[in-house]
């Protein structure tokens, strides 16, 4: 199952150590954490969903910029979906599969054309930070960057040091243990495939 490691909204920080330019920069970690956990606490009990002024009036806590930018948070990374003006916590199953395609941007143009020569770092480097990112354990992520690989066409395209598409996602293993963003490279990747054609 995906983990969610209750990001900053801000910068994405996972501690207490805030980047210098985040809107929650002083904000300790174990407050971050319970501004999530107030509104998943409503939403795991809301199975139909609730509209976000229900939600707001729910939380058993005072709501602020840190709720909303959390919510923000749940809804870009598509743990929590708003159908028919109501705010719905997805089910792990339904997570997975939402998050199995990227779709926004930079992502979605790497994902659905495949990379080509030029930029397969960049792009294979960004498919397997943005589903670090999105909480896919390791074995998940190789699974679907391999599919990627091979479905996308890229991998029959060539131009690959590595002999194999397992071979070439494993080198990337310590872009997952890292934690790498995926913006700049994907962004870096999107370019070379719109020129290519």
């Amino acid at each position: 199952m995906p983990t969610f490691r209750y990001p900053c909204p801000g910068c994405r920080t996972t501690n207490s150590l805030h980047e210098a330019d985040c809107a929650f920069e002083g904000v300790s970690w174990p407050t971050v954490e319970k501004a999530y956990t107030d509104l998943l606490a409503v939403l795991t009990t809301s199975p139909d969903g609730l509209t976000e002024s229900a939600l707001r009036a729910a939380v058993d806590a005072e709501w602020d910029g840190l709720h909303k930018a959390a919510l923000g948070t749940l809804e870009r990374e598509q743990r929590v979906v708003r159908d028919n003006g109501q705010l719905r916590l997805l089910t792990a199953a339904e997570f997975k599969e939402r998050v199995s395609e990227p779709t926004r941007e930079p992502m979605r143009t790497v994902y659905e054309r495949g990379s080509v020569p030029g930029c397969h770092d960049n792009a294979v480097f960004a498919m397997v930070a943005w589903y670090e990112m999105v909480g896919l354990s390791w074995e998940e992520t190789k699974a679907n960057v391999i599919e990627w690989l091979e479905t996308s066409g890229a991998w029959d395209r060539g131009g690959f040091e590595e002999s194999t598409p397992e071979e070439l996602v494993e080198s990337k293993r310590h872009v997952y243990d890292a934690g790498y963003g995926w913006k700049e490279k994907g962004t870096a990747a999107k370019r070379v495939i719109e020129r290519h054609g």
